[in-house]
């Protein structure tokens, strides 16, 4: 994640945490004719004048029916708005179908799935339709927890990815059963929830299951960039930096560019001499 791709582009990158309701939409993916959960995102934000140039990445990919407490979805966009007032306005507009939690701020042009560590998923049957013994799940869970091809517990379309090793820790307490993964195929959580419940592998229903969150690699969550409130420079209008404090932003109005690099980027200079790496937006 290098800051130099930075200074070349215009755009940043948003992650948007985000709560939906999987019953109110066809699926997660966009589809032609059909209500999704990227396609509404995609519409209603675009309605408000928030845009961006490519497709919306994911933290984690939900079935049809399948809820999220929190998913992650990723653009890389130039807008230079009121974003607060498009969040405030989206979640009037959507009401409870979704609902934007929070929106951080990171760097552009990102593989976003390469920046997740674990997803973490909770399926919540009715205790009453549960067969199966608190031992006899014990045991399944053991069985079905580690590192290992899991190639059994998918579809078809599952079978055809390259890779069906995945590593995923499955635990069962007080009538919930908890996935947490690095990565998972499709439909792999609800045939092991069949598996796990009733002995043998089957789907279950999408409604019971829910992201209940995403996990972001250190690497990423150091390049969130944040507001410095308490920094002022003569003639910056506003001061941003990464977490990691390896990169200062500095936004400058046109004609106080030069004022602020100095002659012969003298002033720029003493800057990086005492904060590193910075660089200049113009606003």
């Amino acid at each position: 994640m290098n800051f130099r791709g930075v200074e070349k582009t215009d755009k940043w990158g948003y992650i948007f945490t985000v709560f939906y309701s999987g019953e109110r939409f066809h699926s997660f993916d966009e589809m032609a004719g059909k209500i999704t959960v990227k396609g509404e995102f995609r519409r209603v934000m675009n309605e408000l004048g928030f845009t961006w140039a490519k497709g919306i990445q994911q933290g984690g990919r939900t079935d049809a029916k399948v809820s999220a407490e929190r998913n992650l979805l990723y653009v890389s966009s130039s807008f230079q708005g009121d974003l607060d007032k498009i969040i405030f306005e989206f979640n009037e507009k959507m009401k409870e179908s979704i609902f934007i939690r929070k929106v951080q701020k990171t760097f552009p042009n990102l593989s976003f799935p390469e920046y997740v560590e674990e997803r973490e998923y909770l399926y919540r049957y009715p205790k009453k339709r549960i067969k199966r013994s608190v031992d006899e799940i014990e045991e399944t869970l053991k069985e079905v927890s580690g590192t290992y091809d899991v190639s059994k517990f998918t579809d078809k379309k599952g079978l055809e990815l390259k890779e069906h090793e995945r590593t995923v820790k499955v635990s069962f307490e007080k009538g919930v059963l908890k996935f947490v993964g690095n990565s998972f195929m499709p439909k792999q959580v609800r045939n092991m929830v069949g598996y796990i419940l009733s002995g043998k592998v089957e789907t279950f229903p999408g409604k019971y299951l829910t992201l209940e969150n995403v996990y972001l690699k250190q690497e990423l969550i150091d390049k969130i960039i944040y507001p410095d409130r308490e920094l002022e420079i003569p003639g910056v209008e506003r001061v941003e930096r990464t977490a990691d404090k390896e990169l200062m932003i500095l936004y400058v109005k046109k004609d106080k560019k030069g004022e602020v690099i100095g002659k012969n980027a003298s002033n720029i200079k003493i800057l990086r001499r005492e904060f590193g790496n910075i660089i200049i937006r113009e606003i």
